[in-house]
């Protein structure tokens, strides 16, 4: 029997559809919130739910049956796989969309002394598939035509090892080599095909913060563990402002504004889980759209490396099993490849693995300067409210979300900063 390997790290290509990103941003945000609940509550936490999905939705594109609409069940999509392409193909635009508009900012800037470098954003995907092996074409093109991703022949069969580090170096320079080895144990010579997705993120603030206002504050850290002191930062700027009834939350917009850090502290210091077990989609996308107030940040710098994670027990929790085949003998992915008595495909292992880092600098933000000054010039200064102070003193939910569709590129959790 035949092994199917999924291979999970981050994103796409560029086309311009009809259809629009709300459908994606749902089923990413969704997602995302069902594994983020059953990853371990100690620690850290940074999942990529874009990466994940985008992953998830080209071996979609190639399931059938009863497979298929267990997938869609799970992953949350519309049974129409045109409709989940399309709509993934459309997130994917909108993102590239945001890029571009950084850099016309940044070359504006420069005129007027701005910022120095534009959002970096980089969605890749791939196919590696056995050499010589019966993939169907229309999956093939499909999955080319919505996720811009090209099949690469490589021999499972007689070198697992050479293809195995020939998909961790496409990872590692896909990502800066922020992800490396993402892979860690040789591959099968049943593998038959591993669908890669990775995704490398780079972005200043729009409004930088002062090194000089950086100092140890302390972090009531998890665990029951004493108040430690932290580097953090601190600014006082107009941010959209949240208030979740248990917790706040802010965002912080990136270069050009179409992206953005959201920060959600609980108002209790212990209260992270309450508030990880109340959050939405739906409420995601709230703190995405709120009103602007000025508000006094807290925040720690803080440095997120976890190691390689294996998503498909959780998958399977969730109730994606015949995908994995179980029982024996379930899987059906025809639309794929053909399904035989003798040798089918299923998924064996969804490898995940993320990195993310956070503090003052990023690069140059004289763009961000400019819109805090049209929004203080737009608040008249005697009916101003005051201030609210947020400090993210305590275990805090984060996102890296696309502002249109409220799509979380990185969700996570930090425990403790150090």
């Amino acid at each position: 029997m035949k092994v199917f390997v999924l291979a999970l790290m981050a994103a796409s290509a560029t086309s311009l559809w009809s259809a629009t990103p709300e459908s994606a941003a749902q089923a990413v945000n969704s997602l995302g919130l069902d594994l983020h609940r059953q990853m371990p509550k100690e620690g850290n936490l940074c999942l990529s739910p874009y990466s994940v999905q985008s992953a998830l939705a080209m071996t979609y594109l190639g399931a059938s049956g009863a497979t298929q609409e267990e997938m869609a069940r799970v992953l949350h999509y519309p049974t129409d796989k045109k409709v989940v392409g399309e709509s993934f193909a459309a997130l994917e635009q909108s993102l590239e969309e945001a890029r571009k508009a950084s850099e016309k900012i940044v070359a504006e800037a420069k005129q007027n002394g701005g910022p120095s470098e534009a959002l970096t954003l980089r969605v890749a995907n791939r196919l590696f598939g056995q050499e010589s092996y019966a993939f169907r074409p229309p999956f093939l093109a499909e999955v080319k035509q919505y996720f811009g991703a090209p099949l690469q022949p490589v021999n499972f069969s007689k070198d697992p090892a050479g293809a195995t580090r020939e998909i961790n170096d496409w990872v590692a320079k896909q990502t800066e080599n922020k992800i490396r080895d993402l892979i860690a144990d040789t591959l099968s010579k049943d593998t038959r095909l591993v669908l890669a997705n990775a995704l490398y993120f780079k972005a200043a603030w729009a409004a930088e913060f002062a090194k000089q206002a950086t100092s140890p504050q302390p972090f009531h850290v998890s665990g029951g563990k004493p108040t430690m002191d932290v580097p953090t930062m601190q600014t006082t700027k107009n941010m959209r402002y949240f208030n979740g009834g248990g917790f706040q939350a802010v965002t912080l917009p990136y270069v050009g504004e179409r992206l953005h850090f959201l920060l959600i502290v609980p108002d209790s210091v212990d209260g992270l889980p309450a508030v990880e077990a109340k959050l939405t989609p739906d409420l995601l996308l709230a703190c995405s759209k709120a009103e602007s107030r000025e508000v006094i940040l807290h925040l720690p710098k803080f440095k997120i490396t976890p190691p390689t994670v294996q998503l498909g027990e959780m998958l399977q929790k969730l109730g994606m099993t015949t995908a994995f085949d179980s029982p024996r003998g379930s899987a059906d992915f025809d639309a794929m490849a053909p399904k035989r008595p003798e040798e089918y495909l299923y998924i064996s292992k969804v490898f995940h693995k993320t990195f993310l880092e956070l503090d003052e600098k990023g690069t140059e933000a004289a763009a961000a300067t400019a819109v805090v000054m049209l929004r203080a010039y737009a608040v008249m200064e005697p009916k101003r409210p005051k201030p609210i102070e947020l400090k993210a003193d305590r275990p805090f939910v984060f996102a890296i979300q696309h502002a249109e569709s409220g799509a979380c590129l990185f969700l996570g959790r930090v425990n403790d900063p150090r």
